[in-house]
């Protein structure tokens, strides 16, 4: 266990280490002045070559980088060219509202997900496998941008059962909060539940052709004894290792779904960063998500163990 999770932590430091200097290159080469950003295009050059020599600007960019990465280390993400208020704590303010909406997008995707999978795996070839693939495909088609324009238009213009857009603390007014984020989360569950019901499906029926599915039919246990106390567990293997995946791809994709209904998530804060050529904020963000996608696939691989003691911690398997 304990080879295991030294290993595991070297390998996050190594990607975390490339994610970094690929950022934060990519973020220098990009046009546009930061001292311009800050001072106005009316200061004068003796103003800007002072900013720029304060910031660091005219150092070699792998001096830059030591300083920027130095900085992280000791949780300085730097500061935000435009307000200059400090990226760490900017972070902190839009981290929750975007875990807030990718719990609840993955919560309604597994509550359509999991039912729908099993019951078109345990009766496969009738109407409820064929209505079950079709929701899968459809789901799957529908661009997030077009669904969500759809739900505010039906579900908050046309029927007024929801607000349209906004964002409200889950701390401050908790049903609020719910209802406002209620139709966002639709919005990405539904294409996440598509997903991950087709995946599913797959893996339970492969697991139900299994020997030991039959033997346990033989001896004359009830098919829910055999589905949900042999089979579902086996299956859950390959799904949760989609589902990693699948949330990962949430907590960095919110960008389109925020902007729609003005969720102020991590999604839209990076999207205004590059808009305003803030690059403090945008690097902290993308290392935040980096992390993030690490440390849930670090968590998955745990989980992996626990549903499956075949497989090892150390990486093998019997």
């Amino acid at each position: 266990m304990a080879y295991f999770l030294l290993r595991r932590l070297g390998l996050m430091v190594i990607v975390l280490f490339l994610v970094s200097v690929i950022v934060f290159g990519l973020v220098n080469i990009l046009p546009g002045d930061p001292a311009t950003l800050m001072l106005g295009v009316e200061a004068t050059p003796e103003t800007l070559e002072a900013l720029r020599k304060e910031m660091g600007l005219n150092d070699p960019i792998h001096v830059r980088y030591l300083d920027w990465v130095g900085g992280v280390v000791q949780g300085d993400l730097g500061y935000s060219i435009q307000d200059h208020s400090p990226v760490i704590e900017i972070l902190l303010n839009k981290i929750p509202v975007t875990l807030e909406l990718t719990v609840m997008s993955f919560i309604i995707a597994m509550m359509i997900a999991l039912p729908a999978g099993i019951i078109s795996a345990i009766r496969k070839g009738t109407a409820l496998d064929y209505t079950s693939t079709t929701f899968a495909l459809t789901g799957v088609s529908l661009p997030s941008f077009w669904l969500g324009i759809l739900l505010i238009y039906v579900f908050a213009i046309t029927l007024g059962w929801f607000p349209p857009s906004g964002y409200v603390p889950l701390g401050e007014n908790f049903m609020k909060s719910i209802m406002l984020m209620l139709l966002p989360a639709i919005t990405l569950g539904t294409r996440m539940s598509a997903e991950m019901m087709r995946m599913i499906r797959s893996s339970l029926l492969e697991v139900l052709e299994s020997d030991f599915i039959r033997t346990g039919y033989a001896k004359g246990l009830l098919e829910r004894s055999v589905v949900f106390g042999h089979a579902l567990k086996n299956a859950l293997i390959p799904v949760l290792t989609v589902s990693g995946l699948q949330l990962t791809t949430l907590f960095g994709g919110t960008v389109i779904v925020e902007t729609i209904f003005a969720v102020p998530g991590l999604g839209r804060l990076i999207l205004d960063s590059i808009l305003t050529r803030d690059y403090p904020v945008v690097q902290g963000v993308v290392l935040f998500m980096a992390f993030s996608v690490v440390f849930i696939n670090f968590f998955i691989d745990i989980l992996y163990s626990i549903l499956d003691p075949r497989i090892k911690l150390t990486g093998g398997s019997k």
